[in-house]
């Protein structure tokens, strides 16, 4: 058994990285990056047009103004630097790691080909609501737009939802390299590979695009304060003065299926996962076999218990401060976090972002003086 998981495993990722090595590989991956976003704004102007066509979400506000309030964090400007170095460190953690992804052939595999996406998906996730709660801190404005409302409640669905759906694909990854090596070149294809991206992007898009359509049928009051740095779907709901039975249920249906359903998928890889690595007879090779996980596993674990104990603290408790410091734990830590899981417990990841950064530093420290010695 020790044979069969561990030794078989090199050849396999070897002819897989052959399969996936190609000069295009890192360009591949920005052009879905950029054709998904682009179809994903499609979708919210879409959506925004209908707003502006038949929704009563402005005309039933009978403050006339058609802005919200995000009350957030708004009395604590000191948390600005806080913020801003944490977002930095998070866009720039993730970007480093799509770039050693994209720039070394050694990574070009089904595993860091979907840990690309997630990077990608973490930095569009925090870009969502961060650099607006910045903007307001700093400007001590409160005001969003509906649209503006509107367009980062989509946003942070899609992305929220493809979170979800991509540590569900990268779970059933590691379920065939540990549990089917020896089929794992054949499962896990290109095309395979690029299905199960575009289709987790589909999927995020509807039901984001079902939520957030659905809120233009809700007409708000005189109360437009929301206790939060940003748009929280269920928040904007108890603002809503008309029925929000409909909203309910959809709300119930999305999280059912793009919630649910991806952490059973989850947790069934891993009970097969651990039932293989349980059959192995060596502490060595049960070693080997945990450690292609450990890094995921961990990441799994965080989103989701901090995602859960955001629910559970709004539920718990009808203090608005302990949900917004649960919900800031999800949107911004976890994300900031994942690039320094992959990296540092994982020696191949180490090694590609070496020599990334060993690449960039001569270019452009060594840069003048070559010029000046010519």
């Amino acid at each position: 058994m020790v044979t069969t998981i561990c030794q078989q495993r090199k050849p396999i990722i070897s002819q897989n990285k052959r399969l996936h090595d190609s000069p295009g590989f890192g360009l591949r991956i920005f052009r879905s990056f950029g054709g998904m976003l682009i179809w994903s704004e499609s979708c919210l102007a879409f959506c925004l047009f209908l707003d502006k066509a038949s929704s009563p979400m402005e005309r039933g506000n009978q403050t006339g103004a058609g802005h919200f309030l995000l009350l957030g964090f708004m009395e604590k400007p000191f948390l600005f630097g806080l913020f801003l170095s944490m977002y930095l460190v998070t866009f720039t953690g993730n970007l480093l790691l799509i770039l050693a992804v994209s720039s070394d052939s050694h990574l070009h595999t089904p595993m860091y080909f979907f840990l690309a996406n997630l990077s990608f998906v973490d930095i569009c996730f925090t870009s969502t609501t961060i650099p607006k709660m910045l903007w307001n801190i700093q400007t001590q404005r409160k005001l969003i737009t509906c649209a503006g409302c509107l367009s980062q409640i989509f946003f942070f669905i899609v992305f929220g939802c493809l979170d979800n759906l991509l540590l569900t694909v990268m779970a059933y990854d590691r379920f065939v390299a540990i549990c089917h090596p020896l089929h794992y070149m054949v499962i896990m294809n290109p095309q395979l590979c690029r299905l199960l991206a575009v289709g987790s992007w589909c999927i995020s898009v509807m039901g984001s695009l079902l939520e957030t359509l659905t809120l233009l049928r809700l007409s708000f009051c005189t109360n437009m304060e929301i206790p939060h740095f940003f748009c929280d779907p269920p928040e904007v709901l108890k603002l809503a003065c008309s029925d929000t039975f409909v909203n309910t249920m959809v709300v119930y249906f999305v999280t059912i299926v793009l919630g649910v359903f991806p952490l059973s998928g989850i947790l069934f890889s891993y009970s097969q996962i651990f039932s293989s690595i349980l059959k192995i007879s060596s502490a060595r090779g049960k070693y080997k076999a945990f450690s292609t996980c450990g890094s995921h596993l961990s990441v799994v674990s965080l989103f989701y218990g901090t995602g859960l104990g955001v629910y559970l603290s709004s539920a718990a408790t009808s203090s608005s401060r302990t949900s917004l410091v649960a919900s800031a734990m999800y949107t911004i830590v976890t994300p900031m976090l994942n690039p320094f899981i992959y990296s540092l417990r994982n020696r191949d990841m180490k090694g590609a972002l070496g020599r990334l950064l060993s690449r960039a530093v001569p270019l452009s420290v060594g840069g003048p003086l070559q010029d000046s010695h010519e």
